[in-house]
């Protein structure tokens, strides 16, 4: 039986830790070692493999210490130049693990990142860890890929059952819905899950995981495709050429989920 251990770095962060029954553990975007050195200390943990998502530093800044204390093979994606990584990785790769006992498939999901990639465990209830692209009601800022690129990999990740648990690896979800809210303002899933984020972070619980259905209800930039969107950007789009008909000059037919998901993740830029 496998669980997920959240631990807290930097402000915001968390690096998870996939442990079995016995206690060994996989961590997953180690920021910094300590915490990671401390929650191994507290739960009785065996290390036995770090995967990265991608290279910004604080989801790898701990390598270099953890690999120090414990000998550990490191995963990561072969497309970003990242130390430490002793195990590359590309589209369609699996990682077989004995200890745990676990496969991750391994997803290309360029767009924070050109090389990001996110590891998914298919059993029963499945697992997400997939960094910084897709956030509890948000996704990540395009630092290096293109809208295209992103809204292409929240596509592949949204098919996936809607039961898979998202461990992405920021504390963003309450800052999103407002971001969210400034949009929709009467959009029920959004209130619903305002609340509950609110009542878990009152009691100091992380807002994560959270379920992909529950992203597919509250996640705006999974929902590109809904007129109440389109409408309520419709001043972003009517100013964006390319959203707009090339003839007539008016955003009156259907816009395309890609000029809305830019438009979207523009405004989040700027809230």
């Amino acid at each position: 039986m496998l669980s997920v251990i959240p631990v807290s770095a930097f402000v915001d962060n968390y690096i998870w830790l996939l442990r079995d029954a016995a206690g060994h553990c996989v961590i997953v975007d180690p920021g910094e070692a300590a915490p990671v050195i401390a929650a191994v200390e507290q739960y009785g943990l065996q290390p036995r493999a770090i995967l990265i998502t991608h290279h910004h530093a604080d989801h790898i800044g701990g390598i270099a210490e953890l690999v120090q204390k414990w000998p550990l093979p490191v995963y990561g994606p072969a497309a970003e130049n990242i130390r430490g990584v002793t195990e590359p990785l590309a589209e369609g790769a699996v990682v077989n693990l004995s200890e745990p006992a676990v496969r991750f498939d391994v997803m290309a999901v360029p767009g924070h990142t050109l090389g990001h990639i996110a590891y998914y465990v298919d059993q029963p209830t499945p697992l997400l860890f997939c960094g910084d692209t897709l956030f509890s009601a948000g996704c990540g800022r395009l630092f290096e890929g293109t809208p295209a690129q992103m809204l292409g990999s929240l596509d592949r990740l949204a098919a996936l059952p809607s039961q898979t648990l998202v461990y992405c690896t920021h504390e963003y979800t309450a800052a999103n819905l407002a971001f969210a809210l400034s949009i929709l303002p009467q959009d029920p899933a959004l209130i619903a899950r305002q609340q509950q984020v609110a009542a878990l972070r009152a009691a100091q619980q992380p807002s994560l995981p959270s379920t992909l259905a529950e992203e597919l209800r509250s996640n705006l930039f999974l929902r590109c495709a809904e007129p109440a969107l389109q409408v309520a950007l419709a001043g972003d789009l009517a100013s964006d050429p390319a959203s707009t008909d090339s003839q007539s000059g008016s955003a009156a037919e259907p816009i395309d989920r890609l000029s809305v998901f830019t438009a979207l993740r523009t405004r989040k830029d700027h809230f």
